[in-house]
């Protein structure tokens, strides 16, 4: 596609991975920044996608580092016009520790915020990504106040008293963090007539979610049993909906989270 033709530039980061690779794929109309935190992954999914036409770059970025997203930012800009941002970055709880989980989903985020704010401009766009597990955790004045604060020095030691070192409930309480940081920035982002948005997918089978499958198979089979509609989530279902939200037709939408679940976080705060 003619560069000329092109919308606004689209960063994504997580570009490399399952659910970012597919945001990718239905983006050709954009010009495409794909970052990951390995300059190899980067690397191959740029190269993949200029082979299939589309018009993308690539730079690789650790986002727990606000060095390397001032950067990323910056390299953004001279693409073209910006368009906003698409950020699928993140780790499960899954092998590993409750601190890598707390940096990379929840400061990472809001490092991510905090550098697109300087850089907003008229109806761009900041796609987060949290969970349908984020919204099982209640509201609590102690680690609301530090989920909202992920930088400050204390706040990681103030939610790892409420996880009792689990990594996977880390991950809980850091995509609650997502969503607070969601409401909290809508209004100041939408006085620069810019938006932001977050979607909460439920089970995605993504590479990560195939290996959860293999690796816990009854759990998965349980999950997909309480789903409503009987099935898991393709990266599919998940970047169309992406697609919208960045899109002129999602215009008025902001500070909103939308749930791409299949319908089961009802079954799951029956449980709860």
């Amino acid at each position: 596609m003619e560069t000329s033709k092109l919308k606004k530039t689209i960063v994504i980061t997580g570009g490399a991975g399952g659910i970012g690779t597919a945001c990718a794929q239905i983006l050709k109309e954009h010009k495409l920044v794909i970052t990951d935190y390995a300059k190899q992954d980067v690397d191959k999914a740029v190269e993949k996608l200029t082979v299939a036409g589309f018009n993308a770059v690539g730079i690789a970025c650790d986002i727990t580092k606000k060095e390397d997203v001032e950067k990323l930012m910056e390299f953004s800009l001279k693409q073209g016009a910006f368009g906003g941002i698409i950020h699928t970055a993140g780790v499960s709880g899954s092998g590993q520790k409750p601190r890598k989980v707390f940096d990379i989903d929840l400061v990472g985020t809001d490092i991510i915020i905090e550098e697109f704010y300087k850089i907003a401009t008229k109806d761009s766009v900041l796609v987060l990504f949290s969970s349908i597990m984020g919204h099982t955790i209640p509201p609590n004045a102690v680690y609301d106040e530090a989920l909202l604060n992920p930088q400050n020095e204390n706040s990681f030691s103030t939610v790892a008293k409420f996880v009792n070192d689990d990594a996977d409930v880390m991950y809980n309480f850091a995509k609650r963090g997502v969503l607070l940081l969601l409401k909290e920035n809508a209004y100041r982002i939408g006085q620069k007539g810019a938006r932001i948005v977050s979607v909460s997918p439920g089970v995605i089978m993504t590479p990560m979610g195939a290996k959860a499958a293999e690796e816990h198979p009854e759990r998965m089979n349980k999950m997909k049993e309480l789903t409503p509609l009987g099935k898991y989530g393709t990266p599919e279902h998940i970047a169309e909906t992406v697609k919208f939200l960045i899109s002129e037709k999602a215009g008025f939408i902001t500070g909103s989270d939308i749930l791409i679940d299949g319908g089961i976080l009802t079954q799951l705060l029956k449980e709860a």
